[in-house]
């Protein structure tokens, strides 16, 4: 009898991802809009990438941080869309139990490293704006490079624990996942092992890479915030804000769908509105970077100027064919 049970617990080896049935009506319209989205996502992230690595000008810790963020989100939507619009394609819901711990995997080290990345990015403005004096000692190269190294590494290690111990518990009853990708909590739920040993671990690895550096973020923003105030001429005041504007509203669209979709009760009613909200974090915010960025940023703008001329001219001086040949 034990045994049948435990081969009953052990039979799931795939989910089914409910994606947006929400709207059935509109799945190949969905399948063209997130195609859209994910080309136009990988095109900006790559193009910012790669005029940060090739400009001597943009090699400064905010151009640093930026190039991390573009190659961050590029594998941010790379983790979650190219599955969601085969779904959408094919109408094969279905993904392998490995194949599902994978994508959680990967979907919480992003999370996790997005965090303390626009921490870093946070307190490189408030060095900037608050501690002007002391900005090249403090935000060096070599603090730069342990601020990455460390968010990284930390993230993968921690997720990596996470996902592990999540490998061996059985899943039983339902193997229907109600989001259109595996994410910790709908598989936590779907597990039938002690959720009192993984609930703990959740919570500690939410404060850890969620809670602490918002805090973190968020006291970096009230400093600033501070500082610009006490500036008496306007237009210093609008030049200090102009330098963290952009980092701030992407700070306000990542932090405040998250928080959303966490803080909404798991209910069926409002599930679908938990969706769209989930969509603003994992989709949406990966696209708009980019042009948050590159739109506010004179910088910027005179490298993709720098690098569309050299395109052009490196076209026109590319020896044409002649007729005879």
């Amino acid at each position: 009898m034990l045994d049948k049970e435990k081969e009953n617990q052990t039979a799931i080896q795939e989910f089914i991802l409910l994606g947006l049935e929400t709207f059935p009506e509109l799945q190949i319209l969905l399948f063209w809009f997130f195609l859209v989205i994910y080309l136009m996502t990988i095109t900006g992230n790559l193009l910012i990438f790669l005029l940060v690595v090739a400009n001597q000008h943009l090699h400064i810790p905010m151009y640093f941080f930026l190039a991390n963020l573009s190659w961050l989100d590029a594998c941010y939507s790379s983790t979650i869309l190219p599955k969601l619009l085969a779904n959408l394609l094919s109408g094969d819901r279905t993904i392998t139990l490995h194949g599902c711990l994978a994508q959680c995997h990967l979907f919480g080290i992003c999370a996790a490293i997005e965090t303390y990345l626009l921490s870093a990015m946070s307190y490189d403005r408030f060095v900037a704006i608050c501690r002007p004096l002391l900005y090249n000692s403090i935000m060096n190269t070599k603090f730069c490079f342990q601020l990455i190294a460390g968010t990284w590494i930390n993230s993968l290690i921690f997720n990596g624990i996470l996902v592990g111990l999540m490998d061996p518990f059985p899943f039983c009853g339902s193997n229907v996942i109600d989001h259109y990708f595996c994410d910790f909590l709908p598989l936590e739920k779907l597990s039938c092992s002690n959720r009192n040993f993984l609930e703990p671990i959740a919570f500690f690895m939410t404060v850890i890479f969620t809670i602490a550096p918002f805090l973190l973020t968020l006291i970096s923003y009230i400093c600033i915030i501070d500082t610009i105030i006490k500036i008496k001429s306007n237009t210093g005041r609008q030049k200090a804000f102009s330098t963290c504007s952009s980092h701030l509203m992407v700070v306000c669209l990542y932090y405040g769908t998250l928080i959303i979709v966490y803080v909404l009760p798991d209910s069926p009613t409002l599930r679908p509105l938990n969706k769209i909200f989930s969509i603003f974090y994992t989709v949406m915010t990966p696209l708009v970077n980019p042009l948050i960025y590159s739109l506010r940023n004179k910088k910027v703008h005179k490298a993709l100027r720098q690098l569309f001329s050299k395109v052009i001219i490196l076209g026109q001086s590319y020896p044409k064919l002649s007729v005879g040949t």
